[in-house]
């Protein structure tokens, strides 16, 4: 498995951005889909964002579509999330997670979920202040 830590989370007012970071060491970093997460209080944690081995294929929850941008690099074994144009509900700890069940041609939106990532972060809280 891959060991990721994320960072980059913080407070930050309504409209504003921030970009996520998520570093990861151990096995080969270019051979898994990398996702984000995130988890707001008494909900459950829901997918965000995900992105191909070769950052060809993304996919993102409807709600952050046109806001949030995920990317990688493959040669610093790292993935972002860009998140511009921020709103109170977007307030969570995103968490970062690495699965290698897919690939560029097999991952689709609905296979985007919790149990097909073995590998996490530990999370980074975002807070958007209206």
């Amino acid at each position: 498995q891959v060991q990721l830590v994320e960072s980059g989370g913080g407070l930050v007012q309504a409209g504003g951005s921030l970009r996520l970071s998520c570093a990861a060491s151990g096995q080969t970093f270019s051979s898994y889909v990398m996702g984000w997460f995130r988890q707001a209080p008494g909900k459950e944690r829901e997918f965000v964002a995900a992105l191909s081995q070769g950052g060809t294929i993304t996919h993102y929850r409807d709600s952050v579509k046109g806001r949030f941008t995920i990317s990688r690099d493959n040669a610093k074994n790292t993935v972002y999330l860009q998140m511009n144009s921020l709103k109170p509900e977007d307030t969570a700890v995103y968490y970062c997670a690495a699965s290698n069940l897919f690939t560029a041609a097999t991952m689709r939106p609905a296979t985007m979920t919790p149990p097909n990532f073995a590998s996490w972060g530990q999370g980074t809280q975002v807070t958007v202040s209206s």
